[in-house]
């Protein structure tokens, strides 16, 4: 009998590595990628797999050739990160930001809802109130991502900060958790496309004609714990951005 073959590292899978890695800003704007023969001995790949890695990133508008020195992380990488992947940057490293990002604007309230979607996902009945926590992403000085969090009213007992407008410095089911000792679980990402609305397209600074037709992504988690669904987190993306994958 066979067994399970390991499994080969393809380009795509290099690629995502170093796209985290821009991402967290390990590696910063300006800084030198590691060599093709460093990439080559660290996946056990070959030069082909190495460098069709690092044409993607280039096409992606992540890196740029420099002369005399070779690639380097370009001035302003156009990437951004969903909510899974701020989740995995703070296990990885301890930060909710990537190198150059910062979050602006943030709302909190308490608000009925009555859109039939919203209360299928997070588990309430129609016109209950919710905690809805809102934030813009920034990245070097350009909005990104326009999130929208939907939480439970149980949460609240035991996190009354979700009614402040200040940011936590952390994620805040980390305190929920801490608080409570509950687990809390997250959903497979949905993504899906749609036109913005007239307060997203404010929020992501899109000057366009009123009417305008913009299409952006968005991208759905939902967080539970073991009572049932406790947030519903959609980012909505602006266009001509990469997202890093975390799934």
């Amino acid at each position: 009998m066979s067994g399970n073959k390991p499994k080969r590292t393809g380009y795509a899978d290099i690629a995502s590595h170093y796209r985290k890695l821009i991402a967290d800003g390990e590696l910063a704007p300006g800084q030198e990628m590691p060599p093709m023969s460093e990439v080559c001995k660290k996946f056990k790949v070959s030069i082909t797999t190495a460098n069709r890695a690092y044409r993607l990133l280039k096409s992606e508008g992540l890196t740029v050739p420099k002369p005399g020195v070779g690639t380097v992380v370009a001035e302003q990488p156009g990437v951004a990160s969903s909510a899974s992947a701020r989740l995995k940057r703070i296990e990885r490293t301890g930060q909710p930001y990537g190198h150059g990002e910062k979050s602006v604007d943030h709302t909190a309230a308490l608000r009925s809802i009555d859109d039939p979607v919203l209360v299928e996902q997070l588990g309430v009945d129609f016109r209950d109130e919710v905690v809805v926590r809102t934030r813009t992403f920034v990245r070097d000085g350009k909005r990104t991502v326009f999130a929208v969090s939907c939480i439970h009213m149980r949460a609240l007992g035991d996190v009354p900060e979700l009614l402040s407008t200040e940011p936590f410095g952390q994620f805040w089911q980390e305190v929920y958790k801490a608080r409570t000792g509950k687990t809390v679980t997250k959903s497979p990402e949905r993504r899906s496309a749609r036109l913005a609305k007239d307060y997203e397209l404010e929020a992501l600074r899109i000057d366009v004609e009123p009417g305008t037709p913009v299409p952006v992504l968005v991208v759905v988690n939902t967080f539970s714990d073991d009572e049932g669904p406790i947030e519903v987190w959609e980012d909505v993306w602006a266009a001509g951005l990469w997202q890093v994958d975390t799934e």
